[in-house]
């Protein structure tokens, strides 16, 4: 009898070589955005709406964080979620099985992916005026 741990381990692996293989496959020439970058990177977990759902969730506990919750999400700060980007889940207190992206994006990449990731959310995120 396999392990869950295990079985979690071998999909989070193939997870992440698979995920290597599609972001090389993008021409040198053309930059993917937000979205596609999401498809790659985020939706194996988050799923391809962002609902936490993808592929390797069913493996995951916890589970990933349901983006299109914006009763959730708009509670999140920016500065939150780039720290769970760039860091992983693990620096802020969520699940150690999320990559961090820090090597692997820019600045402007992981804000990017913000921004994408805040248009998910229903009710949509509305940014506190000062």
């Amino acid at each position: 009898m396999v392990r869950k741990a295990t079985v979690q381990v071998i999909l989070l692996t193939a997870l992440v070589v698979g995920c290597a293989g599609a972001w090389t496959a993008v021409p040198a020439t053309a930059e993917p955005k937000a979205p596609e970058k999401f498809t790659t990177l985020c939706a194996p977990c988050h799923g391809p709406a962002g609902r936490g759902d993808g592929p390797a969730a069913a493996a995951l506990n916890p589970k990933p964080r349901n983006f299109t919750d914006g009763e959730l999400m708009n509670t999140k700060t920016d500065a939150q979620l780039i720290k769970a980007i760039k860091e992983g889940g693990a620096a802020v207190g969520l699940s150690s099985f999320m990559p961090t992206w820090a090597g692997q994006l820019s600045d402007k990449e992981v804000m990017e992916i913000v921004t994408y990731i805040r248009s998910l959310a229903v009710p949509k995120y509305q940014p506190k005026k000062y």
